[in-house]
């Protein structure tokens, strides 16, 4: 029994020193990639670190000098930015402060103002000894003299009260900027452990060490930024160079001649091209129009009704019912189906046109990468700027409205059918490869079927923004409901503007409940 128990004990030792030793193993390890990352003191920062691991709650209890002493230069010099940009932009609150406090002229443009008042009541007095010796009444020029002369003696006390502030000034900023150095030097340490946990899951995307070229930069940024912001906001009078660019106006004068020059040379050239395009889109307004306005209401909103509860459901087609007849009782029913005819065109267009470029841009990363900042300025250029271009070449009217319409309209669509041409899982596509489709059969077969809800989507949001520019396309002549809002955005009529306003609401609710409620039967099948 004697001899089990020593081997047992022999064994837990044996156990124990052997995870003591793993330990100082893994410790070792940790130290020498806190050093590869730092490059500079590695000794305080694994006990930093270390200290940072070991505290579970509260805030750790470890200090930097040297972030507390350089503020965001240290930042800089280590490529933290976010604490660099974070810390310099509140220090320089700090330093105003203290310049304002220190040389900054505070009251100065209350005695300005008092010079003026009393220069001001001084001329009153001379027009009222003018007066006086004309033999007329002076009571009233005295009167004014005497009024600006308080007032003078109101803003030269408001500047003596805003001097005797200055010291008070003068230390807020200071312990503002002790308070800030202090959170530095506290919190430096944590947001650089969280830098160095980012370093160890990416080496390559996080900068580490003590780099010269990191501190020259912050330095630069420092003596730009800091001097000529704590002078801007500490001294009245600044050249005016600082206060306002120095833009020159024959700049502006020439670039806006150049690109008029510009626009209407591309419009006489390309005539034949843009009245091409008015026709192609017109016939296609006419047709939907012919539709929905000539055919008798009655079948329309029959027909539409019936899609309605074929596509979505009863609740849909009793809401659809609904709208309809409130368009057709308060008589917005030939406008509100033209508003249809100009979303129904442009929303043809959009689909016919990016269905399929979303589809190569999908396939091919390279057409992605080009076509994406096209796309990012259709998306994010005002949609009052389209209309500039729009009218230069193509006139004014339905059809280059629905032109401008798509221009805004088309990149949901594209970009969500590339969506869902990428997200199509490469295994699946292998498989059917490896069962003899073709490429077209895979197009498809497999990967539009598998990326439709992406696709049905983006047609979805191309529907309602196409909407959101019913009311914009009024201003270059489009009509439907968004001349009845301009109309009443003209002539202040608020009750006409919010029943017009009403029509376009439920149009927008009945497409987007019949398309959304279309797509979840198919989904469900």
């Amino acid at each position: 029994m004697s001899t089990k128990a020593e081997t047992t004990e022999l064994d837990q030792k044996a156990a124990s020193t052997g995870s003591v030793q793993d330990i100082e193993v893994d410790r070792k390890a940790l130290d020498a990639s806190i050093a590869e990352f730092v490059d500079r003191n590695p000794e305080f920062y694994a006990r930093t670190f270390q200290t940072i691991h070991d505290t579970t709650s509260g805030i750790p209890r470890v200090f930097n000098i040297a972030a507390a002493l350089l503020g965001p230069l240290w930042a800089a010099a280590r490529g933290v930015w976010g604490f660099f940009w974070g810390f310099l932009i509140l220090e320089i609150i700090a330093w105003v402060q203290i310049g304002r406090g220190t040389w900054g002229e505070l009251g100065a443009s209350d005695l300005a103002q008092a010079e003026r008042q009393t220069n001001r009541a001084e001329q009153f007095l001379e027009e009222a000894r003018l007066v006086k010796e004309a033999g007329e009444d002076p009571t009233r020029f005295e009167t004014l003299s005497n009024n600006l002369m308080r007032a003078a003696e109101r803003s030269r006390e408001a500047a003596e009260a805003a001097a005797a502030d200055s010291f008070a000034i003068l230390m807020v900023g200071l312990g503002l900027l002790v308070v800030l150095r202090i959170f530095q030097g506290v919190w430096s340490n944590v947001t650089y452990e969280k830098q160095y946990t980012k370093w160890r899951i990416s080496p390559q995307s996080v900068s580490s060490g003590f780099q010269t070229q990191n501190i020259i930069f912050g330095v630069i940024l420092v003596l730009v930024i800091m001097p000529l912001t704590v002078y801007r906001f500490t001294i009245d009078n600044v050249p005016d160079w600082l206060a306002v660019f120095p833009a020159n106006p024959d700049h502006y004068g020439l670039t806006a001649r150049w690109l008029e020059g510009a626009i209407d040379n591309a419009a006489k050239g390309g005539a034949g091209a843009f009245d091409s395009v008015v026709i192609a889109v017109r016939q296609i307004l006419d047709t939907l129009s012919l539709a929905l306005i000539g055919t008798p209401w009655p079948v329309v909103m029959a027909v539409i009704c019936v899609f309605a509860w074929r596509a979505a459901g009863p609740r849909v087609a009793i809401f659809t019912a609904s709208a309809l007849a409130y368009i057709a009782l308060l008589g917005y029913w030939e406008i509100a189906m033209e508003t249809v005819s100009l979303v129904g065109a442009a929303v043809v267009l959009c689909v016919v046109f990016g269905i399929p470029l979303g589809i190569w841009f999908g396939k091919s990363q390279r057409a992605y990468k080009f076509a994406e900042p096209v796309l990012d300025l259709m998306q994010t250029l005002p949609a009052f700027v389209y209309l500039i271009p729009i009218i230069a070449f193509f006139g004014t009217g339905n059809p280059p409205g629905i032109l401008a319409t798509i221009i805004f309209g088309m990149p949901p669509v594209i970009r969500l059918t590339a969506l869902g041409m990428r997200g199509v899982p490469e295994s699946i596509k292998e498989a059917a490869v490896a069962f003899g489709a073709s490429r077209s059969q895979l197009l498809k077969d497999v990967e539009i079927p598998l990326a439709l809800p992406s696709i049905m989507t983006g047609v979805n949001q191309t529907i309602l923004m196409c909407l959101s520019m019913v009311v914009i396309i009024s201003l270059i002549g489009g009509g439907g409901l968004g001349k009845v809002i301009l109309e009443a955005l003209q002539f202040a009529a608020k009750g006409p503007g919010l029943l017009g306003g009403f029509a376009i609401l439920f149009v927008a609710m009945v497409i987007d409940r019949i398309v959304q409620g279309a797509f979840r039967r198919a989904d469900q099948k």
